[in-house]
């Protein structure tokens, strides 16, 4: 599949390279959970960012008060000791008999000594003994006690009752399609509804085929088209390009008609909200656009737990339409296998079906000079990157007006390093034009003047380009037209998209690419037209790829409906002075088990503080004054090891970081991390202890 959407025959830059005999394509997607039916109806609610909807049942937002069992059953015994004491006083007499007075007023004197006598009088014992027991339960909370030894604390019910589901078959059942009858599209839904419940329409159909709908109520002329496409096709109508209605495999859970991927699992601990404890927590594009930074050492699962979950649901929204996803990582990385992609680009390998476009797909100088100098020495100290763009323009502008193209990586070498042929043959280009390449003549005069002039970042270029002008990268970063150049500008179309970098052979080169690919995402993220998919980039590693002019692109993506997935080792694998801008630049931040102290200090200042309640409970030994008492008091020491002591207990409200450092350094169990989360529209959930999915 090309950048533009269209399919294309695979090949290589050597020839033809052969693919493996593949069985076919299945229709639609593996039974496995539930029927599509089933889960179109499910309920789905949510009370905040990152909740999984599915299935979801809000929580009180408070802990309703527990009394301890100890309380419990000392209470109840009480109760019970004190119910038969006045049972027996009154049984026995020592309270008189006026309990009896009802008994005597409702039963006539001709019963005494006869056997009705008899009934009524155990009737009405009967009835005395339970309101006693009623009474003496409820004062002694029995009740309570008793479920609490049947169910156990554990099993009570957490949870309000579950919101109501559509009903099978009614006017408001999602199979029916609904929204088609209403529009008098009423073949097209039976046709639907018909797929669907043949078991030929999987989820990605048929969130593909309503966000087609929404289009179509954007421009009702397309109307006539989707029509026809339901018709005709049924289930596979309005099919992505690459013709694919699934991925090869799926490694996550995925609800995509929230657009949501499940992620892990709240702990049912107190240092969690209480509302939140217990849930299962998801990513969705509504927090993903406001970009996401996750720090964790390696082993700690970042790539499988997080980063492959995120590609996925990303790319399988984009089958449906409703997003492009780029994903970038080390060759190797456990990504996702390549036919769950229409691009993979492996710079460094001679197989690869398709090259990186080095200028982004930008045609205009000094853009593309913009984002060249941002990667290639937005990370020299010293360095002024906006001197690197001007002398870059400088070059690149001649360059353009007299071949019509950007210079090829070689060729870039060439004319920074000053070599007289190709700056003479460049001149000679331009000079045969006359007055109308002039300004680029003098741009070039300025480029030779400068050269070798104090502080001139010609030299600082000329060595990052020579770590491309290698022999592993010959035939990449073509710019003549010869081979099939991948440009970020195809963010307006729904594709997939992974990236491998040659991080193993030559790390520097990775970084510098990576860089490049982040400033270019964010240069083509808000420059597009139709921001209707959401844009998502996601590093598998963002070591050494920040420079202050992406984080500051990266805090404008939320509002160009994009958003980045940015992975740390540590954070010292960023300037000292962007680390602080970093964290306030993302929405969600993601600690994993194992983060360094000094790491958990910049996550804690981020973090911030809350206002919680704290006892402070004081022992007082008790002094006896009377002879008897202090006899006990000698007694009970004697049995207990400890003297008696009164205990007096302060409340008070005091203001405490939600995560310390110590605590994200040392008490984050492994397979877990600490996530915040933060909406495009601006709601928040605090820190939350995340049992991460796959883990035990």
């Amino acid at each position: 599949m090309d950048t533009d959407g269209t399919h294309e025959t695979r090949t290589g830059r050597t020839g033809h390279i052969p693919r493996p005999a593949t069985p076919p394509k299945p229709t639609h997607a593996p039974t496995a959970g539930p029927a599509l039916g089933d889960w179109l109806r499910f309920p789905r609610s949510s009370d905040g960012p990152g909740v999984w909807t599915y299935g979801h049942v809000p929580r009180a937002a408070e802990e309703p008060e527990v009394t301890p069992t100890r309380q419990l059953v000392s209470g109840a015994l009480i109760a019970l000791l004190a119910g038969l004491l006045l049972w027996s006083l009154l049984w026995n007499g020592y309270l008189g008999g006026f309990w009896l007075w009802p008994l005597y007023m409702f039963t006539p004197d001709s019963w005494a000594g006869t056997f009705p006598s008899v009934v009524a009088s155990y009737i009405w014992y009967a009835i005395v003994a339970t309101l006693l027991i009623v009474g003496f339960g409820r004062l002694g909370r029995w009740p309570e006690l008793l479920g609490r030894l049947l169910r156990g604390r554990a099993a009570r019910p957490l949870h309000s009752a579950e919101p109501p589901r559509p009903e099978a078959g009614g006017a408001d059942d999602p199979v029916r399609w609904p929204q088609l009858r209403g529009a008098g599209l009423v073949e097209a839904a039976d046709r639907l509804e018909g797929e669907a419940g043949g078991g030929r329409m999987n989820d990605v159909d048929y969130a593909r085929i309503r966000r087609a709908w929404e289009s179509v109520r954007v421009d009702p002329s397309r109307m006539r088209a989707f029509a026809d496409s339901v018709r005709d096709k049924g289930a596979g109508a309005c099919v992505h390009p690459s013709g694919d209605r699934d991925l090869p495999v799926r490694a996550a859970r995925h609800d995509l008609l929230a657009r949501q991927v499940l992620l892990g699992t709240v702990e049912d601990g107190v240092r969690n909200p209480y509302a939140r404890r217990g849930t299962s927590l998801a990513l969705d594009p509504d927090v993903l656009g406001t970009s996401l930074l996750a720090v964790g050492p390696s082993g700690t699962g970042k790539t499988q737990r997080l980063v492959r979950p995120v590609v996925e649901s990303l790319a399988l929204q984009a089958l449906a339409g409703q997003a492009a996803v780029v994903a970038v990582g080390a060759a190797g990385a456990q990504l996702g296998p390549d036919a769950a992609y229409d691009v993979v680009v492996r710079i460094g390998d001679p197989a690869s079906v398709y090259d990186l476009d080095l200028y982004g797909g930008a045609t205009d100088p000094d853009e593309a000079a913009t984002l060249l100098a941002e990667a290639f020495v937005g990370d020299v100290p010293g360095i002024d990157v906006r001197r690197a763009a001007t002398a870059l323009a400088q070059l690149l502008g001649p360059f353009r007006a007299a071949y019509g193209r950007f210079p090829a990586v070689p060729e870039l070498r060439e004319l920074l390093d000053q070599v007289p042929a190709a700056f003479d043959a460049l001149r000679r280009e331009l000079a045969a034009d006359g007055a109308a390449r002039h300004a680029m003549l003098r741009e070039l005069d300025a480029r030779t003047r400068q050269h070798g002039a104090h502080g001139d970042p010609g030299p600082a270029l000329a060595d990052r380009v020579a770590l491309l002008d290698r022999p592993a990268f010959a035939g990449f970063f073509d710019t003549t037209g010869q081979g099939r150049p991948f440009s970020l500008r195809a963010l307006e179309h729904p594709i997939r998209v992974r990236v491998d970098l040659p991080e193993r052979g030559h790390a520097d080169a990775s970084r510098m690419l990576a860089r490049l690919l982040l400033a270019q995402f964010n240069a083509a993220a808000t420059a597009r037209v139709d921001r209707s998919l959401f844009a998502f980039l996601a590093f598998d590693d963002a070591s050494h790829t920040l420079t202050a002019e992406t984080v500051r692109g990266v805090q404008r993506l939320r509002s160009a409906h994009a958003g980045v997935l940015l992975t740390l080792r540590t954070l010292d694998d960023v300037p000292e002075a962007l680390r602080t801008p970093l964290l306030g630049a993302v929405g969600c931040r993601m600690a994993f088990a194992g983060v360094t102290t000094w790491d958990g200090k910049r996550f804690a200042e981020a973090w911030g503080t809350e206002w919680v309640e704290t006892r402070d409970v004081t022992h007082r030994t008790v002094f006896a004054d009377q002879p008897l008492t202090r006899a006990i008091h000698a007694f009970r020491k004697l049995v207990t090891g400890k003297a008696v002591t009164t205990d007096a207990v302060t409340v008070r409200q005091v203001e405490r970081e939600r995560w310390s450092a110590s605590d994200l350094a040392h008490a984050v169990p492994p397979g877990h991390a600490v996530l915040s989360l933060t909406s495009v529209s601006g709601d928040r959930a605090a820190p939350l202890l995340v049992r991460l999915a796959g883990t035990a």
